[in-house]
């Protein structure tokens, strides 16, 4: 049990320095500290880019693995 405690602390650790990065990377949609940063300055050319979508989707992924690490590591020390 505590190479699995382990190894889901691990996967927490790197799939929530991950999720900052990605959620960092999205752009600003206007409004709040988006703003101060330059986000306003950036113009809108339309629709949401294949890049957007893209990382769009791969948020969703990790924000998924990290909250099923989450859940392990609970049911590991519920059953522990």
């Amino acid at each position: 049990m505590d190479v699995m405690r382990i190894a889901l602390q691990a996967v927490v650790v790197i799939s929530s320095l991950f999720l900052v990065l990605l959620i960092l990377m999205h752009k600003g949609k206007g409004g709040g500290l988006s703003d101060m940063f330059g986000g306003g300055v950036s113009s809108s050319l339309g629709g949401s880019s294949i890049a957007e979508r893209n990382l769009n989707r791969m948020t969703i992924i990790v924000s998924i693995v990290w909250v099923l690490a989450i859940i392990g590591l609970g049911l590991v020390a519920r059953f522990q």
